[in-house]
């Protein structure tokens, strides 16, 4: 896979970055690594079970409730310190908050999915928003696409006749 990928991209032989530094590969590294931490069941059950403690508090309105604000502090301090641990303990002397100075001249080169995860550490709307949708799933009010299905029948029953119109096994 090329070192790009890990970004959403693929590199080019040409072009700005077509010598990426050793701060580049780096970067790169880190954001693999991340990738694989966020997809891992450990981390997927630790944001799961904080979702499930607060996820009533939440409502889909303008007006945000005061208890928002240190479920959000306690979910900066869990998730992230969970993922500088894990960072750690893959790349010895790991820099988070060099890191995230790194990231925000790199933001439009890392994948959709890793970035929204880190976005909910720093905008509270994509925090909120993340508990909205799993409250939203766990009342069963989840998107639900069966209106816009429509089933078709590849064969044409009519120019058949009757006696044939049935499955054959």
């Amino acid at each position: 896979m090329p070192v790009g990928a890990l970004r959403g991209r693929t590199e080019v032989a040409s072009g700005p970055r077509a010598g990426s530094s050793a701060s580049d590969a780096e970067f790169d590294a880190v954001v693999g690594y991340l990738e694989g931490i966020i997809m891992d069941d450990e981390f997927q059950l630790l944001q799961r079970n904080f979702m499930d403690k607060y996820y009533q508090e939440f409502e889909d309105t303008e007006e945000n409730k005061l208890i928002y604000t240190p479920i959000f502090n306690e979910y900066i301090s869990l998730v992230e310190k969970y993922i500088e641990e894990q960072l750690l303990e893959r790349i010895p002397g790991f820099n988070m908050a060099a890191f995230t100075t790194t990231l925000q001249h790199h933001k439009d080169e890392v994948a959709g999915d890793i970035f929204d995860m880190l976005l909910t550490f720093t905008d509270f709307l994509a925090f909120k928003e993340m508990f909205l949708d799993y409250r939203a799933e766990k009342e069963g009010r989840g998107l639900d696409l069966s209106s816009g299905l429509v089933v078709t029948s590849l064969c044409k029953s009519s120019s058949l006749p009757t006696s044939q119109n049935h499955l054959r096994h």
